[in-house]
């Protein structure tokens, strides 16, 4: 400062804005940051005490990072150097740092060096402070709206104490406000300034915790109104309104704001809330962000999150992306909105990422042929056979044929689990009806269960879908089981209230399609295997406790000692079915044996059964 313009200091400062003149001094004029300043707090002990390490104050605009550092810069006994990133290159970082090493060298005195918008800085800057940091020449204090964890070199805030401050709160905003009418020296306190009530309350609401738009409104309508006849200043709703039109949202493009908001949108949209929805999105349109980014993400999730339960969301979202870019905004805010209403309120469903344990079983597991029948014939079907066997499946019934489509090492794996929303449920039933026959007619060619002596069944990551449970097979015979099982549950007209009992479970055929038809009843499987049975309560436990079925290992001929067992001697079934339950009765020495043997067991499934049952 020369001459002259320490002759003008007190005109200069006079005729700085509200905001700047306005700027506590002391810890005891600063509002606000109660959970970093307040008494007691380690910030405030270390200010008053001037025992102060590097520090870095991280808050949006308006929240009193600078005004914090110029309350240190009054009460400490180091020299203090302020810098703007924006403005300050390497240069005036050399001559700060020398400045800190003469005084340090010649008076002992430490130096404090604030840096406002510290994220501005290269790495280049940033790293040229480091090593007078580290050795005390130096104490830094920055200042930056962005998240120091990203934009800061990691090695100064590894030796930073890193304090965030908050919004100001309203009652903060109007105690600030209220400190510039009444202060004679810096604010308006030697005019007669009246201001409404309501008129306070619009510029708290509209500043948004930030203290210097509603100082900057404050003074905009104190030196734009014309006192009365009486020398009042009063400060309307009205004239308020003209002073500060429009909300400051806190929002950056780049930074925290930007990544939290369009967070907190998705998760609304996959949480099924379009309130919450249109509210996020709202938010960032007002703030000026770029629909074409939103229509991304919800592009996104459409795949991610929607998937097969409404396979229509992706051509929603797309078709009003499309209509977007031809008419662009304003008008286009319709097909935001109704994109992201779209996705709010249709089902969901994540099933996609069976994708994801396909890449890593790719990974994982050893490099596995393509099966010989569905190699491609058209180069070597005569010298190795490429093609031969391979199934058409256009040729049969629904277009559908079992037939081996995963090598041989990874036979059983499920990568796709259907969910039970929306359409995928439609889904799920049939692959689950076709994965049901396949394994009943491999279980029932082989005479075991696949991975006998070892692990039952393979899935991909457990998921609680009914069908998860189901594996792959390659058996023909399949289509004539999924017949006869149609077949059998269209004569017996199971009802979804109905108690059934399946007396043969062996690979769960009729058992799982059971539990698909009485969902409000329930289901009892009875098998004399001991695998088969383990396998099947293994496969149960996959479904929500509520609807699995309850399953007897023993011979039919012990179904009242099985059910005894269970506490439930008095049960009674409203529909009995089975496939081949004869071939569960002993082995008899003559015909009268086996004709007593299905007399008895034709009584006993008598008594099980309720009157009105078939």
């Amino acid at each position: 400062m020369d001459l002259f313009e320490h002759g003008r200091a007190p005109q200069i400062a006079q005729e700085s804005p509200l905001a700047n003149r306005m700027r506590p001094r002391t810890l005891d004029e600063f509002v606000g940051q109660e959970h970093i300043i307040g008494p007691g707090r380690l910030l405030r002990r270390s200010i008053q005490a001037d025992q102060l390490s590097s520090l870095i104050f991280y808050g949006p605009p308006g929240t009193g990072k600078t005004t914090l550092a110029m309350v240190i810069a009054n009460s400490t006994q180091s020299h203090f150097i302020t810098i703007n990133a924006v403005l300050a290159g390497v240069k005036q970082i050399r001559e700060a740092i020398a400045t800190a090493v003469e005084r340090r060298n010649m008076y002992g005195q430490r130096t404090t060096l604030f840096v406002d918008e510290v994220h501005r800085w290269n790495k280049a800057q940033q790293d040229a402070l480091l090593p007078h940091v580290e050795k005390g020449t130096i104490i830094l204090i920055g200042a930056t709206t962005e998240n120091p964890y990203f934009e800061v070199n990691k090695a100064l805030v590894s030796r930073s104490r890193i304090f965030q401050l908050k919004p100001l709160t309203q009652d903060d905003l109007r105690a600030i406000a209220w400190q510039a009418l009444r202060d004679e020296e810096r604010g308006y306190g030697r005019l007669h300034v009246q201001i409404d009530d309501d008129a306070l309350d619009h510029l708290v609401n509209v500043a948004n915790g930030d203290a210097r738009g509603v100082l900057n409104a404050l003074e905009l309508a104190v030196e734009t109104t014309p006192p009365d006849e009486n020398g009042v200043i009063q400060i309307t709703l009205p004239i308020a309104e003209e002073s500060i039109q429009r909300r400051a949202v806190l929002y950056d493009k780049e930074g925290d704001v930007h990544y939290d908001t369009i967070s907190a949108f998705i998760k609304s949209l996959r949480g099924s809330d379009p309130d919450a929805a249109l509210y996020w999105m709202a938010k960032m349109v007002y703030a000026g962000e770029d629909p074409r980014f939103i229509f991304r993400r919800m592009a996104i999730l459409a795949g991610e999150d929607v998937g097969m339960a409404d396979p229509n969301a992706m051509q929603v979202v797309v078709s009003c992306w499309q209509a977007f870019e031809r008419i662009g905004m304003p008008e286009g805010r319709f097909h935001l909105a109704q994109a992201a209403l779209y996705l709010a309120t249709c089902p969901k469903s994540n099933t996609a990422f069976a994708f994801f344990d396909a890449l890593d079983a790719v990974a994982q597991e050893q490099e596995a042929d393509v099966p010989n029948h569905l190699k491609d014939g058209n180069r070597d079907s005569e010298g190795f056979g490429h093609g031969r066997g391979y199934l058409y499946p256009h040729a049969y019934r629904d277009h559908w044929v079992a037939q081996q489509y995963l090598p041989d090492a990874l036979q059983g794996k499920l990568f796709y689990q259907p969910s039970d929303q929306g359409y995928e449920r439609q889904i799920g039933e049939r692959v689950a009806r076709r994965r049901e026959a396949q394994l009943a007619a491999m279980v029932e060619a082989s005479g075991k269960w696949p991975g006998a002596g070892g692990e039952l069944f393979t899935t991909s990551p457990v998921d609680k879908g009914k069908d998860a449970w189901l594996q792959r097979t390659i058996s023909q015979a399949g289509r004539n089981l999924a017949a006869q099982r149609d077949r059998l549950f269209e004569m017996a007209a199971v009802q979804r209230h109905h108690l059934v009992l399946d007396v043969n479970a062996g690979s769960g055929l009729l058992t799982w399609e059971a539990v698909r038809q009485a969902p409000e009843g329930g289901v009892w499987a009875l098998t004399p295997d001991q695998q088969a049975g383990e396998a099947l309560r293994q496969m149960a436990e996959r479904l929500p406790e509520l609807e699995r079925p309850s399953i007897l290992i023993g011979p039919l001929l012990d179904l009242d000692y099985l059910l005894e067992l269970r506490n439930e001697t008095d049960l009674q079934f409203d529909r009995i079915l089975g496939r081949n339950p004869i071939t569960q009765l002993p082995n008899p020495s003559t015909s009268s044996g086996q004709g007593y043997s299905i007399t008895q067991l034709l009584n006993l499934l008598k008594q099980r059964l309720h009157p009105d049952g078939r």
